[in-house]
């Protein structure tokens, strides 16, 4: 039994005391021994190595003391899975030498053996849940295929995706055939980290927003449909899509235990949208963590009492930036543990 189950509970939809509170990205770059460890290690071996990944994932809830830890990860190591190869260039981000931008680059693409090649995943989890000790419950997550086509055929970050999306007009046949290529690897990947030992999963649609409702539907959610379907009886699923709150209603219908909200939609509007009768999470600006400690406490509280204390769990709308103050990251997380 986990000690504090304030997640598990609100993913249910249970009456609890305060909201619980975590924050995407919460294992990364605003921690000082975070990046001690990136001092010594590039990104991807920080992913593959499992000590390291369960030092990194466990960080926060020993610093800031958040009710959740999420697997330290990335969700390209998905698509790396597939055999495409992809780096994390300094100053650039992710980069991939090889970019999936023709019919005949994506018959290359493989649906891997997950177990086998994604194994130091599930290694990392075994590990994280021995060291959290049954505390906090453990998050796991991958991207919305969408979202991972959009890097393998842009070849690296964008502000637009202007190529992925050329792609997808272009090649509608051979983009459905990548998108449900990493679908399929994705649903496999997910039910592993299942039995390895999550306790809730999360899907980022980090790029959904970039799309028209109409071209939304077909090229991003209903293949995160596919995922919430295939995962929704064994354990909670959380789906979250940054500037997609033209799709929250599709989403609180999928079956999905929450749905994260990020900050350009309000509590009312996503209550409203989402019919009032499932878990939201979200919805705090990033950016607003650099606000002095006393304002992000208020801030915290007018939230909470705008989403309502139950069927709410509390988070920043998109992942915590890498220059905030740690000290304005425990404030956030300080001021949802001190409502009442």
């Amino acid at each position: 039994m986990i000690k504090n189950d304030l997640l598990l509970k609100a993913l249910k939809g249970e009456s609890v005391e305060r909201p619980p509170v975590w924050m995407m990205r919460q294992a990364g770059r605003y921690l000082p021994d975070f990046m001690k460890l990136k001092e010594k290690y590039d990104f991807f071996t920080r992913c593959r190595t499992p000590e390291l990944a369960t030092e990194i994932t466990v960080m926060p809830i020993r610093q800031i003391g958040t009710d959740a830890a999420i697997l330290f990860s990335d969700i390209l190591v998905v698509p790396q899975a597939m055999q495409v190869e992809i780096e994390m260039k300094p100053g650039v981000g992710p980069w991939v030498p090889n970019p999936i931008n023709t019919p005949e680059k994506v018959e290359s693409v493989i649906v891997p053996d997950v177990k086998e090649e994604l194994d130091y995943v599930f290694e990392a989890i075994k590990l994280t849940k021995q060291e959290l000790n049954d505390e906090v419950p453990l998050i796991g997550f991958a991207g919305s295929p969408w979202t991972i086509l959009c890097y393998l055929v842009q070849g690296q970050g964008s502000k637009n995706f202007d190529k992925a999306k050329r792609f997808c007009f272009m090649e509608p046949i051979a983009a459905h055939r990548l998108l449900q290529k990493i679908t399929d690897t994705t649903i496999a990947y997910l039910k592993e980290k299942v039995k390895a030992g999550v306790d809730a999963v999360q899907l980022f649609d980090s790029w959904g927003g970039l799309l028209e409702p109409k071209d939304y539907q077909e090229f991003s959610w209903q293949y995160m449909q596919q995922i919430i379907n295939a995962l929704k009886d064994e354990i909670p699923v959380i789906a979250y899509g940054k500037g997609c709150w033209f799709a929250l209603k599709e989403m609180s219908q999928s079956g999905a235990s929450a749905v994260g909200v990020d900050w350009t939609c309000d509590a009312r509007n996503a209550r409203y949208l989402t019919g009032g009768q499932i878990t939201l999470q979200g919805n705090f600006d990033p950016a607003r963590l650099y606000s002095k400690p006393v304002e992000i406490k208020h801030m915290v509280h007018d939230m909470i009492n705008a989403f309502g204390k139950d069927r709410y769990i509390a988070n920043l709308g998109h992942g915590i930036l890498p220059d905030i103050p740690v000290d304005n990251a425990k404030a956030f997380v300080d001021a949802v543990k001190e409502y009442r």
